[in-house]
């Protein structure tokens, strides 16, 4: 394994510089936006920017939930040594708070994303965040050793000229950890974001890949198939690591605590670092959104309308799409949230094959048609609402190339 040179819990401040690199992840759910009551349902808006992205400065990500779901899958029904049909879907829910507001009850939005975007796009940010407080805590403390080995010396301490005086660099030994992490016998749990063999020999195969723990933790656990489907909740990944040398290693879990750490809500607000040559035009005025807020508002599909979310979609393409797909979606993490799946994604009927008081017991069988029923026509739901933005993006992509070579 190639051990990981960053990970450890930090004190991350919001992010202070731009971010301008654009969103990479493809679409794997409904995404869009819905109209305000300003708006008027079903009219399409001639000009409407396809780039548009709602201001969601005044708004906080906060994470909710994580949840495996078995569903329907096309591959796995087509694929006849499978055994199943249902493919389990790993899904995180988040929030979108108002920042100045101290709860979440109403003005709010509500999301569903795939657990593989969401967490490439988090590690990105809280990797970038670490990298920042490292480097900062660098710079402040020489230039605070500075200052005190002249004070020494017998000269002046000047206080004033030093913008990180009396900066509290108890951070060194935090960074000093994270960049020895090898040498600590330490691996970074983010290096597991994909399913990764950690077992292949002659007594079979074993794999490691992200897991949602009781709904809200995430955490890496060992798996029987390459697809990280099947956990085996009785090993434990730290059992079968090692380095090059042959020595035991542990997973470090502080950098991937935080894209679930609900008490710290990430503000999507980007703040800018003063600059007193700055000049005061309208550009200065117009708020910066965080990369990761962009990135994950644009990927997942949302819940808002019945939440009250204040917000002007009237500019967005594709609000249509969104605003016909709600429904679906907020019935969906609604199930998810009311524990109608189980920790590994089944049904959750109320233990064995028993259902609620007075109703008949349930079979295997019949647990077992009974999800493909309810999950199939929610994939298919989802997926066709998939297919008509790539459909869609698609159709623009050919005319902009064939604009281009008519120029």
């Amino acid at each position: 394994f190639v051990l990981a040179t960053s990970a450890a819990a930090t004190p991350f401040g919001p992010a202070k510089t731009k971010n301008a690199a654009k969103a990479k992840y493809m679409n794997k759910l409904v995404r869009g936006a819905k109209p305000t009551k300003r708006s008027q349902l079903g009219r399409k808006l001639d000009g409407a920017d396809e780039d548009y992205i709602p201001d969601i400065s005044t708004y906080s990500l906060k994470f909710e939930q994580c949840q495996f779901v078995k569903a329907y899958d096309d591959e796995m029904a087509d694929n006849e040594d499978g055994g199943t049909v249902l493919a389990t879907k790993r899904f995180v829910l988040f929030k979108l708070c108002p920042t100045d507001s101290e709860s979440c009850s109403y003005n709010y939005g509500e999301y569903l994303i795939d657990m593989e975007t969401y967490l490439e796009a988090y590690v990105e940010y809280v990797q970038e965040q670490q990298e920042e407080f490292c480097n900062t805590c660098d710079e402040a403390c020489e230039q605070e050793e500075e200052a005190e080995e002249e004070e020494e010396d017998g000269g002046r301490r000047l206080d004033d000229a030093n913008q990180y005086a009396n900066y509290d660099c108890s951070c060194v030994e935090t960074c000093e950890a994270i960049e020895n992490m090898e040498e600590n016998g330490y691996m970074d749990a983010t290096e597991f974001l994909e399913c990764q063999a950690i077992v292949d020999d002659d007594d079979g195969q074993l794999f490691a890949g992200p897991y949602c723990s009781g709904g809200e933790k995430i955490k890496i656990g060992v798996f029987s198939d390459e697809n990280c489907m099947y956990i085996d909740s009785g090993k434990s990944v730290d059992d079968y690591l090692v380095d090059g040398d042959g020595v035991a290693i542990k997973l470090s879990y502080g950098l991937l605590k935080e894209t679930y750490n609900a008490d710290a809500p990430v503000s999507c607000l980007v703040v800018e670092e003063e600059d007193e040559n700055a000049n005061d035009d309208e550009d200065e005025n117009e708020p910066e959104i965080v990369e990761l807020c962009e990135q994950l508002y644009e990927e997942a599909a949302k819940c808002e309308k019945i939440h009250g979310f204040d917000n002007e979609y009237a500019d967005y393409a594709e609000y249509e799409n969104q605003y016909a797909q709600e429904e679906t979606v907020c019935d969906f993490i609604s199930a998810v949230k009311s524990g109608t799946y189980t920790e590994t994604g089944d049904i959750n009927i109320y233990g064995g094959s028993s259902t609620m008081a007075g109703a008949s017991g349930a079979t295997g069988g019949q647990k077992f048609f009974l999800t493909v029923f309810i999950l199939s026509t929610v994939g298919l739901a989802v997926y066709a609402a998939m297919l008509h933005t790539q459909l869609t993006k698609g159709d623009k992509a050919d005319l902009s190339k064939q604009g281009g070579a008519m120029a």
